[in-house]
């Protein structure tokens, strides 16, 4: 408040307003810091106090108000080294008395408590006054307390959002595991469909026999007739006892599907408490960003006095609220951004005014909140990024080569390169080339990113978009490969689905077009050196993802989206933080470890090896030219009613290196086959809809497929169905059980013999 009231004093000498409002907040201070024993604190609000009654206010200048804006950045230096004091140091020793704590002045201080702080979270502090204000509070009634505050350490409430961060991870693999319960049940659901269908088909094949039967026997003699009294078969007994099973099952099938409704609505209603909980407690986290606005103005202050400019701060949507670990984490970063906007941004008062424009320069702060991200907008009106000059500077350090061409966009980008400084002299200010370097590493640690745009003669614009909050955020996850990764939301720009060849000029160029520019390309699984090319053939399209930070784009090819999702992240400790690229960690439902990635910084930092390691995997340079015969792991396509069956044989062939595709019948295992080739079919004979021996007839007939080679795995081993599937042009005949082994050599060699073709 007392800062809000100079300022406006200082635009607006005249406002005698201001001037009394700044002089009762003085006042107030000076005797709130004197009963509460911060004896130099009271003591300084004093004397400026008198410093300002001494200015006339009729004929106040703006260079008398430089010295009082001097003794309110050491005021407000001197009340956060009081709000950084442990509370233990402020009490008073039991022993000391009245007279010895105030005569002394180390006691005086001791007794300091500063006027209601904010220092953890919105919590008051208060700490022992003077004894004389004990007995004055002593006599006097307590005031009744309209909102009331209790200090919290910032480590346990942080404990407390990482604990309500693992309930929801907990509530997340609850929710997956219910999934599999609603998926198995689903899958009863149908068996009962088609047990009921077989049971009916079983009862009209008995009815219509015993009908049969009954017309054989009617000219014989019987002691009853027929329609007296019934004859039930051996067969009909049964079908009547399996109608009582299934309608036993049928009744458990829907007491399991009204739990798992119930659990569903359980589940809903404690992740809808969840987020509740999470987030009140992650508002206790949250602070204005006017809480670091003072210390923005004191550096602008600061900065006009040593570069001997005139230049003042606005800061629009100060109000809005972000986690303080991330403000704590970037106000460096804002204050080396306030610093170059006016050493290197705003001009001197004789050059601006030669130039048309007001003496003192204007810098914006603009805060706005983006979906889950804060973006601040650092905007002055000075003359801009020296382009030419940056050129120049990055030619020199060899950042650049001269026949390389860059836009204005990427040349204004350089700034950000470690040890580039377009500073003539090195100072204790600006020259050394580390302040932007520090400000891009600081927010792309957060999982941000910053943009740049300049106009000549205008000004500059920076804009940092952060997350809200670094307890929970959005991720979408990619997998590459077996490989999940992780990349945080407000990083990624789009996904494009592209044709293959797109894709395949993308790898031979090594660049990828987007909006009519050129941006680089890689394959993930290169960029994290796990995988030369992919390994799974992409059809008619592909994924590409386009990735946007620090005002950089990338192009990276991934195998699949797996969908954004929310999740906690944990904090990557002192090694791991170093490494570039690497965001964040986190667990997700099935309680796999993520690993969170800056796919710009990532590529940024490995783009090179990463090319190198595709063309030292692939042996030539040519296939780099030749995306498109980058082998390929084999298909082999498994047709089998049993869905045991089809699980244990997935899993066996995975576990050898090959891609399955699965069938429950002929009619399925066809439409395969139409959505790509396999190396080889497994195929059972006994099947719904359409059964092996009329899949393999297809097959033979289709002009496309009749050389594709079928092994029968079956059940019937007689000889005359191995001699029909001789005819049938079948290639081998297994009986069940089979050797995994010679499964395993048998799809092999077709795979092979298919790849040599």
């Amino acid at each position: 408040m007392l800062g809000g009231a100079l300022r406006q004093w200082c635009a607006r000498p005249d406002n005698l307003g201001a001037r009394q409002e700044a002089l009762r907040l003085l006042h107030t201070l000076k005797g709130s810091a004197r009963l509460a024993g911060a004896m130099r604190l009271g003591e300084m609000a004093h004397r400026m106090e008198s410093a300002v009654q001494g200015i006339d206010p009729q004929a106040v200048q703006s260079s008398q108000l430089d010295p009082v804006m001097a003794r309110f950045d050491a005021i407000a230096a001197c009340f956060e080294k009081l709000r950084a004091t442990p509370i233990e140091a402020l009490l008073l020793p039991e022993t000391a008395t009245p007279t010895e704590s105030l005569s002394d002045a180390s006691a005086s201080a001791s007794v300091a408590s500063v006027l209601p702080l904010d220092d953890e979270y919105k919590v008051s502090v208060w700490a022992t006054p003077a004894p004389s204000a004990v007995v004055a509070a002593a006599a006097a009634p307590a005031p009744r307390s309209v909102s009331q505050t209790i200090r919290v350490k910032s480590q346990l409430i942080d404990r407390m959002v990482d604990q309500a961060g693992e309930v929801m991870i907990s509530r997340s693999r609850l929710e997956a595991r219910l999934g599999q319960l609603r998926g198995s049940l689903d899958e009863l659901t149908t068996n009962l469909e088609r047990l009921r269908a077989q049971l009916r088909d079983i009862e009209v094949q008995s009815e219509s026999q015993m009908q049969s039967r009954l017309a054989q026997t009617k000219d014989v003699a019987q002691g009853f007739d027929p329609l007296e009294f019934d004859r039930f078969t051996r067969v009909q007994e049964l079908t009547r006892m399996m109608a009582e099973s299934v309608h036993d099952v049928a009744t458990l099938q829907r007491n399991l599907q009204q739990t798992v409704a119930g659990v569903e609505d359980d589940l809903i209603a404690q992740a809808r408490q969840t987020r509740e909980l999470q987030r009140f407690l992650l508002r206790t986290r949250m602070v204005e960003f006017d809480s670091v606005a003072e210390r923005l103005f004191g550096v602008v202050r600061q900065a006009c006095k040593d570069f001997d400019k005139q230049a003042k701060l606005e800061i629009n949507g100060g109000a809005l609220e972000l986690d303080r670990g991330v403000l704590e984490r970037v106000v460096a970063a804002f204050e080396h951004i306030l610093r170059n906007a006016v050493g290197h941004g705003i001009e001197h008062a004789a050059v601006r005014q030669a130039a048309g424009k007001p003496a003192g320069g204007v810098i914006t702060v603009t805060v706005e909140q983006q979906s889950n991200d804060v973006a601040v907008t650092f905007a002055d009106d000075g003359a801009g990024l020296d382009l030419a000059r940056i050129r120049t500077k990055a030619l020199e350090r060899g950042l650049i080569t001269a026949e390389q061409s860059l836009t204005d966009a990427q040349v204004a980008n350089l700034i950000f390169a470690s040890g580039l400084s377009t500073a003539s002299e090195v100072s204790e200010m600006a020259g050394r080339g580390i302040g932007m370097d520090v400000v891009r590493t600081e927010v792309n640690s957060l999982g941000g990113r910053i943009e740049v745009s300049t106009q000549a003669g205008r000004g500059s614009q920076f804009k940092l978009v952060m997350p809200l909050t670094t307890a929970v955020n959005q991720i979408v996850l990619f997998r590459c490969g077996e490989l999940v990764m992780g990349v945080p939301a407000s990083l990624v720009e789009l996904v494009r689905r592209v044709p293959s060849a797109e894709l395949d000029a993308a790898y031979a160029s090594g660049n990828f077009l987007y909006n009519g520019a050129a941006l680089p390309f890689f394959w993930s699984g290169a960029l994290l050196q796990t995988s030369a090319r992919s390994a799974e053939l992409q059809g008619k399209t592909a994924s590409v993802g386009i990735f946007r930070s620090a005002g950089q784009h990338v192009a990276v090819h991934v195998d699949e989206v797996l969908g954004n999702q929310e999740v906690v992240v944990k904090n990557l400790g002192t090694q791991l933080s170093r490494l570039p690229g690497l965001a964040g960690i986190s667990m997700l439902a099935s309680g796999a470890v993520v690993l969170i990635y800056n796919m710009v910084a990532l590529s940024a930092a490995y783009g090179d090896q990463a090319r190198a390691f595709s063309t030292n995997q692939s042996g030539l340079d040519a296939v780099v030219a030749q995306p498109a015969a980058v082998s390929q792991l084999p298909l082999v396509l498994v047709v089998d009613d049993s869905i045991t069956v089809r699980r244990v044989t997935q899993r066996l062939l995975k576990r050898e290196g090959f891609r399955v595709a699965l069938a429950s019948d002929g009619l399925q295992a066809l439409e395969q086959l139409a959505l790509e080739k396999p190396a080889v079919v497994l195929t059972d004979i006994e099947m719904p809809r359409m059964d092996g021996f009329d899949l393999v007839r297809n097959i033979r007939a289709d002009a496309n497929l009749k050389d594709l080679p079928v092994v029968m795995i079956t059940s019937r081993i007689a000889q005359k169905h191995r001699d029909y599937a001789r005819e049938l042009q079948v290639d081998h005949y297994l009986g069940k059980p089979y050797p995994e082994d010679e499964l395993i050599a048998l799809v092999r060699g077709y795979c092979n013999a298919t790849a040599d073709a």
